[in-house]
C-alpha cells in the first residue's frame, strides 16, 4: 500500500538503493522516504549493514598427505559508504567470500605438516583474513574477523594418532608406576632400617638392663656374705630368691583384679608336688 503511494521505509541497520530511470541515484539511510515512480524513480534494494558470519568447510591435503576438513568462521558486513558497490559489484557476497577463503586455504595448508596445521591455525586465519580484506573492500565490504574454529583429520588419522596418543600415555603410566614402586622400596627400606635399629637399641636397653641387676646382686651377695660370717653364696641367692618371690606375691595379693597364677613346672617341681600330696594324704590318714 505504500509503495502503491510511493512512500518507503527503511528500518535501522539497513539502506535502500534509490534509482532513477534504471540508473543509480542515491543511497537512502534509516527512515521514511517518498519515491514517485511515475517520474521514473524507485527503490531498487535494500541492502543489511549488520555483521553477517558465514562458515566454510574445505577439504585439503597437509605436506605429509593426510587430508583435513578445515572450517573457518568470516564474520563481515557491508559499509554505509560503499553500499552501491556493495549493492552492485557482487550478485551473491557469501559465493565471493566462500571462494577467496578455498582459495587461501588451499594454497596454504598443504605447505604444512599434519601437527603444524593445530599449532599454526592463527596464522592460516590470518592468511584468510588478509586475503578477504584486500579483496573484498574493492566490493564495499569489511572483513571483521576470521576464525579457524576446526580442523578435522581423516577418521584413519584420527584414530591412528589416537593410538600413538594413546601408547604414549601407557609409556608414561608404567613411568609413573616404576617411579611408585621405586617410592614404596625405599620407604620399606627405610621402614626396615628404623625396626632394625629400634630393636638394637631395645637389645642394649636390655643388656644393660640385666648387667645392672647382675651387678647388684653380686654387690648384694659380698655385702651378705662380709657382714655375716660362715654363708655361701647359694645362700646369699637362695634368700634373694625368697625374698622376690614373697614380694612379687604381695604385689599380685594388692591387685584385687590380678588373674595371674604361679604354678610350679619342670621335672623336680612336679616331684615336689607329688610329695606334698603324698605327704599331704599321709598326714591326714594318720589323724583319722
Amino acid at each position: 500500500m505504500g509503495q502503491s503511494l510511493c512512500c518507503y521505509q527503511v528500518d535501522q541497520s539497513t539502506v535502500a538503493i534509490k534509482e532513477s530511470f534504471g540508473k543509480f541515484d542515491d543511497v537512502l539511510e534509516p527512515g521514511c522516504y517518498f519515491v514517485p515512480w511515475i517520474i521514473g524513480k524507485r527503490v531498487a534494494g535494500y541492502l543489511s549493514l549488520r555483521v553477517q558470519q558465514l562458515d566454510v568447510r574445505c577439504e585439503t591435503k597437509t605436506k605429509d598427505n593426510v587430508f583435513v576438513t578445515v572450517v573457518s568462521s568470516v564474520q563481515y558486513r557491508a559499509l554505509a559508504n560503499n553500499a552501491a558497490d556493495a549493492f552492485y559489484k557482487l550478485s551473491n557476497p557469501r559465493e565471493q567470500i566462500q571462494a577467496y577463503v578455498f582459495d587461501v586455504i588451499r594454497s596454504t595448508v598443504p605447505k604444512l605438516m599434519i601437527d603444524d596445521v593445530f599449532e599454526q591455525k592463527n596464522e592460516v586465519a590470518k592468511a584468510v583474513e588478509d586475503e578477504l580484506e584486500k579483496a573484498m573492500s574493492t566490493y564495499g565490504y569489511e572483513i571483521i574477523q576470521t576464525l579457524i574454529v576446526d580442523i578435522e583429520p581423516d577418521i584413519n588419522v584420527k584414530r591412528a594418532m589416537n593410538e600413538i596418543n594413546a601408547g604414549i600415555t601407557a609409556s608414561r603410566m608404567r613411568v609413573a608406576a616404576k617411579e611408585k614402586a621405586e617410592a614404596e622400596k625405599i620407604l620399606q627400606i627405610k621402614r626396615a632400617e628404623g625396626d632394625a635399629e629400634s630393636k638394637y637399641l631395645s637389645g642394649l636397653g636390655i643388656a644393660r638392663q640385666r648387667q645392672a641387676i647382675v651387678d647388684g646382686l653380686r654387690d648384694s651377695v659380698l655385702a651378705f656374705s662380709s657382714n655375716v660370717p660362715g654363708t655361701s653364696a647359694k645362700d646369699v641367692m637362695d634368700m634373694v630368691l625368697i625374698t622376690q618371690y614373697f614380694d612379687t606375691m604381695k604385689d599380685i595379693g594388692a591387685s584385687s583384679k590380678s588373674s595371674a597364677v604361679f604354678v610350679p613346672h619342670g621335672p623336680g617341681a612336679v616331684r615336689d608336688i607329688a610329695a606334698q600330696v603324698r605327704d599331704g594324704l599321709l598326714q591326714g590318714n594318720a589323724f583319722q
